[in-house]
């Protein structure tokens, strides 16, 4: 049995078959497996590898109080990729259709770092590290 991370994110989207494609375009997702409901097309589980993690995502099932953000909501989370070249995969997800809500630019703690957001609602941010940060020292 292959083993997991000890935390997976695990996002509810409004296409799940439409969103896999997007991650893999996006940011080079590659599926593990995914489980439809018996007779359909809905997706009741998908797992795709991001490198050396894993995200679990789901359609929605109202019926259990399981749903997508409300198109333009602000979740109060981000979905964080480190990469080596975060040039690249930036372009690469803004080629895959993201918005880009933060710039990639240099930050003082040692990060190339930047925001995007896609069509479902997730902000997911990128960074390549580029320097040690700076510490200052505790009071």
């Amino acid at each position: 049995m292959e083993s997991r991370p000890t935390l997976t994110p695990y996002i509810v989207v409004s296409d799940a078959k439409a969103a896999i494609e997007l991650y893999k375009q996006a940011f080079g997702a590659t599926e593990r497996s995914v489980m439809f409901v018996p007779g359909t097309e809905k997706v009741m589980n998908a797992q795709l590898d991001l490198g050396d993690s894993l995200l679990m995502l789901n359609d929605e099932f109202p019926e259990h109080g399981v749903v997508a953000p409300a198109p333009g909501a602000m979740l109060p989370i981000t979905l964080h990729l480190q990469v080596e070249d975060v040039d690249t995969k930036f372009a690469q997800a803004v080629a895959a259709g993201l918005e880009v809500v933060m710039p990639l630019e240099d930050q003082f703690w040692g990060d190339r770092y930047g925001q995007l957001v896609d069509r479902f609602g997730y902000r997911w941010s990128m960074a390549s590290t580029i320097a040690d940060p700076l510490v200052e020292p505790a009071i």
